[in-house]
């Protein structure tokens, strides 16, 4: 069960932060330290590669930016694609989970259509983490031509509350199954 006294404190560190930019650093300290909760918490293998993902997904676009000239096709994406490669791997083995998922549409078990296959729980969660980074930007610039300004840290707490809605929603999946 997550403790709430041991949650408040990652909670308001986010408040202590003086500026902040789109996919800065303060996103990446951020996101680590949601992670870092996270462990210590005893969350599940989901939320925590959710958080792991959307690290390193905002620690490569925060990379890329310092790389004024472009050196090869696709630079960028390439970075980031590394930075989520390099991140989630070796921490793969850390975060045990998996979750059997049975597909069976009709025939014989084992046939190509009724097959059980193990599913990466931390992986999974990575994967959304990454693509929830991916798609805020976006959804941050949709939210400001339909309100004609931004507020403060938008970006930001958009990011966050995706992130921390949807690491909600697994923890409860979780608890039900």
């Amino acid at each position: 069960m997550i403790n709430l006294k041991k949650l408040l404190p990652f909670l308001f560190s986010i408040f202590l932060v003086k500026s902040v930019s789109a996919h800065c650093p303060l996103c990446t300290a951020g996101a680590a330290v949601a992670v870092g909760g996270a462990v210590y918490l005893g969350v599940s293998p989901i939320v925590i590669g959710l958080f792991v993902g959307a690290f390193s997904v905002s620690m490569g676009w925060w990379l890329s930016k310092y790389l004024k000239k472009r050196y090869i096709p696709f630079q960028k994406t390439i970075i980031v694609v590394l930075s989520f490669l390099l991140t989630v791997i070796p921490i793969m083995p850390l975060v045990k989970g998996f979750y059997p998922l049975q597909i069976s549409f009709f025939g014989d078990y084992g046939s190509l259509f009724n097959r059980m296959y193990l599913v990466n729980l931390f992986l999974f969660g990575s994967v959304i983490g990454g693509l929830i980074v991916c798609i805020t930007p976006w959804l941050s610039n949709k939210i400001s031509i339909k309100r004609g300004k931004t507020f403060p840290f938008q970006g930001v707490i958009l990011t966050f509350l995706i992130l921390f809605v949807i690491g909600g929603f697994f923890e409860i999946i979780k608890r039900l199954i």
